[in-house]
């Protein structure tokens, strides 16, 4: 795998000191509480990671996709709500560097570039789940701009962003449905209502809220690109970012619940010796260690290929498959090797058991990642070498 350069490398050191001096101390008390993290967000907008996609000429500071999903990766270890907070975030600035219109970039990515402006997608339904060409969200043209009516759910920091990129039908009639699909660049007003939280297993502290369109109208300039018609393919590009930040999350977790395990694992004693020792543990460690090693080098793999401009939707997927997988096997395995604590809230264990399920879930579930994975297979040929 490439190395990161100097600079890379100083940023994802930067994020961890930042994550093992004010993260991890407070994270526990903060989820629990389901707690807003509004200092640990403000820390995040001082030190630039807000601005990790987006280039220097809009006020940014691009890192190579590896460095990205490596800063994923520390912000997870440390509360992996923090690394959903700049998740959504990413997938916006990416959508508009693609297929904005340069007055559309000029106009939100500065701002998000330093966290002033925080961006989320909203794609979900409550009736739609994973098939997004069955959504009902509408958006009709209307004089110079667009009436949009419909809901969507499990919209993360909803309440909190300025900036929703929001995929809607603008052809309800259109054949193929995804050529009827669009996205619009939408901002709170009237029509607009964040009408509840959902409440959650895990991924406590950032809101993942319901929204409803109810007469919203946004310009016609609020269309991404400036043609109609072509929202899915955008936003399936945006996904490939998405499902690899999903699966750097994963390993975050999983890389957090297997070092708490080996720590305690030479803390504990039983029978007179570390219980590292004992063969059923120690092969748990082993079987942990392996597989979130393996799965850091799937996701970096397709990190790799995503910075070089290459196909991507093949490894994204493998690696948000494998990754959250691994994530919730690690998970559980941490508490059987803490025991009774591992079920207690006063060690860190039960969160990221709690955490893990939102990887294989979301974005897109891991079933719909099988048959991305099955169908690219066959229209690929095999796996590329």
């Amino acid at each position: 795998m490439t190395d990161l350069n100097a600079e890379e490398r100083a940023v994802v050191d930067l994020v961890r000191d930042f994550v093992d001096r004010d993260v991890r101390p407070v994270a526990r008390d903060l989820e629990h509480a389901n707690e807003y993290p509004e200092r640990l967000i403000d820390t995040m907008k001082e030190l630039g990671v807000f601005g990790l996609a987006i280039p220097e000429q809009y006020g940014g500071a691009r890192v190579s996709m590896s460095c990205y999903v490596q800063v994923t990766e520390e912000l997870a270890r440390g509360w992996m709500s923090l690394a959903g907070a700049m998740g959504g975030h990413t997938v916006v600035a990416k959508l508009l560097l693609a297929f904005g219109t340069e007055e559309q970039r000029q106009r939100y990515l500065p701002g998000m570039a330093t966290g002033a402006i925080r961006a989320t997608m909203a794609l979900t339904e409550p009736g739609g789940g994973s098939d997004l060409q069955a959504m009902t969200t509408t958006a009709r043209r209307d004089g110079d701009g667009y009436v949009i009516s419909g809901a969507k759910t499990w919209i993360t920091n909803a309440r909190r962003s300025q900036l929703i990129a929001l995929l809607c039908k603008t052809d309800p009639d259109a054949v193929p449905k995804h050529k009827g699909v669009s996205i619009l660049l939408v901002e709170h007003g009237p029509g607009l209502t964040v009408s509840r939280d959902l409440p959650k297993l895990g991924y406590k502290g950032v809101e993942s809220c319901e929204l409803s369109f109810d007469g919203y109208r946004a310009p016609a300039g609020a269309l991404l690109g400036g043609v109609e018609g072509r929202g899915f393919a955008q936003m399936m590009t945006g996904l490939e970012t998405g499902r690899l930040q999903v699966a750097a999350r994963a390993l975050g977790v999983g890389r957090a619940a297997f070092e708490d395990a080996l720590r305690y694992s030479q803390e504990r004693h039983s029978f007179g010796r570390p219980i590292w020792q004992h063969q059923s543990v120690g092969n748990y460690l082993a079987d942990m260690a392996t597989r979130l090693t393996a799965a850091r080098q799937l996701v970096l793999y397709a990190a790799e290929r995503t910075e070089a401009g290459r196909r991507c939707d093949l490894e994204a997927g493998m690696a948000k498959l494998f990754a959250s997988e691994t994530a919730m096997q690690i998970a559980l395995d941490a508490m059987r090797v803490h025991g009774g604590y591992g079920y207690s809230t006063e060690f860190d264990i039960e969160r990221y058991f709690r955490d893990a399920p939102l990887m294989i879930v979301g974005e897109g579930t891991n079933e719909i990642q099988r048959n991305v994975i099955a169908r690219q297979l066959v229209e690929r040929g095999g796996i590329d070498a």
